[in-house]
C-alpha cells in the first residue's frame, strides 16, 4: 500500500494536466515514461489495444484518446513532429489494463486509475447530495489547501509580495477588483476573509483559478515575480472569459451568503 501511495503522488498526479475548462488529462508521451516503456512503438501498440477495448465498450474513442502532434528538438537545431495522445483518466485505465503486467508499475497504475476513477464517481455523487452550506464548507476546505500549494509554487517562482500576487488573480477573475474591492462590495468588516463569504459556485471559480495558476507556474517553470503576477492575472481573466462564454454568472454578480462560514461554524458548535 505504501508503494501505491508513492506512485499516486509522485508519479501519476505529477504528470496530470488540467485544461482551461477544468478537465483533467494525461499526455501519452509522459505516461510512457512513468510506465517504463523505453520505446514509443511498443507503448503505442498498448494504446491501440486500449482503443479497441474502448470501442468494444460502445464508448466514443475520440472523447478519451485525442491524437495530438508534438514538436521535439532534434540534433543541429532541427525539429520533428511526433504523435502524442491527450488521454482521459478512463483512457489511462484502459492502457494500464492492456499493459505489460510483469512490470510492477503497471499493477500499481491499474490500482491507481481504478481507485481514483471510483473515488471521483463517489465524490460527485456525495457532493450533489450536500446542502449549499455544506458545499461551501467543502469548497472552502479545498481552497485553503489549494492556496497553500499555490503559495509554495509562487515562492519557488520568485514571488515576494504575496498580496500583489493574489490580487493579480482576483483582478483577472473579477474584472479589475482587488481583494479589498471585493470585501467592500460584499460589505465585509475589516480583515474579514472574503473566501468565507462566498457561495459554492463563487468558491469553485476561485478554486479553479488557484489550481490552474499553480499548474501554470510549475509547468512553465516561471522564475520571475513579475511574470508570475502576469500569469495569475491571465488565468483569472481566462476563467472569466470561459464563464462569460458559457453563459454563467460572473463572480461579482453572484450573491453573498447571509452568513460567513466562520459564523456558520460557530452556530454549528453551539447546536452540538
Amino acid at each position: 500500500m505504501n508503494d501505491i501511495k508513492i506512485y499516486n503522488v509522485k508519479m501519476f498526479e505529477n504528470i496530470k494536466h488540467i485544461d482551461k475548462y477544468g478537465k483533467e488529462y494525461w499526455l501519452a508521451r509522459e505516461l510512457q515514461g512513468v510506465l517504463e516503456y523505453a520505446q514509443w512503438r511498443r507503448f503505442e501498440s498498448v494504446i491501440e489495444k486500449a482503443k479497441v477495448a474502448c470501442y468494444k465498450s460502445n464508448i466514443t474513442i475520440s472523447e478519451h484518446f485525442a491524437n495530438v502532434g508534438k514538436t521535439i528538438e532534434m540534433p543541429k537545431g532541427a525539429r520533428k513532429i511526433v504523435n502524442d495522445y491527450l488521454l482521459s483518466r478512463y483512457a489511462c485505465y484502459l492502457i494500464t489494463q492492456n499493459g505489460d503486467t510483469r512490470k510492477k508499475v503497471i499493477a500499481l497504475a491499474q490500482t491507481y486509475f481504478a481507485i481514483q476513477t471510483r473515488k471521483q464517481e463517489l465524490i460527485e455523487k456525495e457532493y450533489n447530495e450536500l446542502s449549499e452550506d455544506e458545499k461551501r464548507f467543502y469548497q472552502r476546505s479545498l481552497t485553503k489547501k489549494g492556496n497553500y500549494s499555490l503559495n509554495i509554487a509562487a515562492k519557488n517562482a520568485g514571488v515576494k509580495n504575496f498580496d500583489k500576487f493574489h490580487n493579480a488573480g482576483y483582478k483577472g477573475l473579477y474584472n479589475g477588483e482587488t481583494a479589498d474591492d471585493i470585501a467592500k462590495r460584499k460589505g465585509l468588516r475589516y480583515r474579514e476573509e472574503i473566501l468565507d463569504n462566498m457561495g459554492s459556485i463563487e468558491l469553485s471559480a476561485n478554486l479553479f483559478r488557484i489550481s490552474l495558476t499553480e499548474q501554470k507556474l510549475i509547468n512553465e517553470n516561471i522564475k520571475d515575480e513579475r511574470v508570475a503576477n502576469k500569469a495569475h492575472f491571465k488565468v483569472g481573466k481566462d476563467i472569466r472569459e470561459v464563464i462569460k462564454k458559457q453563459g454563467g454568472v460572473l463572480p461579482e454578480k453572484l450573491p453573498t451568503p447571509n452568513k460567513s462560514l466562520k459564523e456558520l461554524g460557530k452556530s454549528n458548535i453551539i447546536r452540538q
